[in-house]
């Protein structure tokens, strides 16, 4: 299913909420969820955690997890989204908000391993930690949160019950990800680049001026054609084929779990042919899937038509509804 919308533009590192800030709000009904912090997985001295937003009693419930964006390099669990949270207290929902360490001081192999744990924490301590049901549940993200929404498709088992990916990417070898970028501003010199990083493993940027310095790293990365190297420590152009497993695009078959994906035509962050070339192979593999195209989008559907853009959101919550019904 492809529909056609209409908006605009935002950049990967300040990106995670960009799209998610015409709230819907509470109800007077709505009773607030109760949130509490776990610590998913610990290496060596670094805590890796979850937020959860969970109702009160102790019924089962379904899950809806929550992936940060951020080019694998900056981000935080506590940039949710807020509609998807209010979604959940709606429908009283388990919300969950994943950290993951961050590049480049480790890689991609070490953060979809975060990813892996942090489903099988879910399922085994869920139940009882948290009331969460985990027959159902649905992961969804933005940009590198979108990527890794995409990648637990493959790398999770068991599988998630559906996937919601906002401008997301199914591929980290693509062309895209070695290619020199003029749209990401003021070139950053490799020296100022460099000291922002590096000194630990880092698993958020709440801290406001780590955020920047990474943000800076990233802009050097893009704008000199790094950031697949500078991510996975892989140089796919010399090791063809050593990046497949975490290229979701290349990992579809027919279980894959349905997704809804959101991209702007215009985005110079992340391709939209991106999202395309996931609908080609999931269509390839008869896997249910939904593209909802906004014509003219940048990168976070910034400056969009603001109908059009609520119009989107507005399926997208929908979406997880109807899986989690099921």
């Amino acid at each position: 299913m492809n529909l056609q919308f209409r908006s605009s533009c935002l950049c990967c590192v300040c990106l995670s909420l960009c799209l998610l800030t015409n709230s819907v709000g509470f109800s007077a009904d709505d009773k607030p969820l109760i949130k509490t912090t776990h610590v998913y997985k610990t290496v060596g001295d670094v805590k890796v955690e979850a937020d959860v937003y969970r109702p009160e009693g102790a019924e089962a419930r379904p899950v809806v997890v929550w992936i940060h964006g951020g080019a694998l390099i900056v981000g935080s669990r506590s940039q949710v989204h807020k509609q998807i949270l209010e979604l959940c207290t709606r429908e009283r929902f388990v919300f969950v908000s994943l950290d993951y360490r961050l590049a480049p001081e480790v890689k991609l192999p070490e953060i979809a391993a975060d990813v892996q744990d942090a489903f099988r924490w879910l399922h085994e301590q869920g139940p009882k930690l948290f009331g969460a049901d985990t027959r159902r549940i649905v992961v969804t993200g933005g940009s590198a949160g979108g990527f890794l929404t995409m990648l637990s498709g493959a790398i999770v088992t068991p599988k998630p019950t559906a996937l919601v990916a906002y401008w997301g990417y199914g591929d980290i070898d693509g062309e895209w990800t070695r290619s020199k970028s003029t749209h990401h501003g003021v070139p950053v010199p490799r020296d100022e680049a460099l000291a922002g990083v590096g000194k630990k493993v880092l698993t958020n940027t709440d801290d406001p001026a780590e955020g920047k310095a990474r943000g800076g790293y990233y802009r050097h990365l893009r704008q000199t054609g790094g950031w697949s190297l500078g991510v996975t420590g892989i140089e796919a152009e010399k090791e063809p084929g050593k990046l497949d497993r975490f290229c979701p695009v290349k990992q579809i078959t027919r279980d894959y779990p349905p997704i809804l994906m959101i991209h702007g035509t215009k985005d110079t962050d992340v391709p939209y042919f991106c999202s395309t070339d996931m609908a080609r192979e999931l269509t390839k593999h008869g896997v249910k899937h939904e593209l909802l195209t906004l014509e003219g989008a940048e990168h976070g559907l910034r400056d969009g038509d603001p109908k059009k853009v609520a119009e989107a959101n507005a399926r997208a919550l929908e979406f997880i509804k109807e899986q989690l019904a099921k």
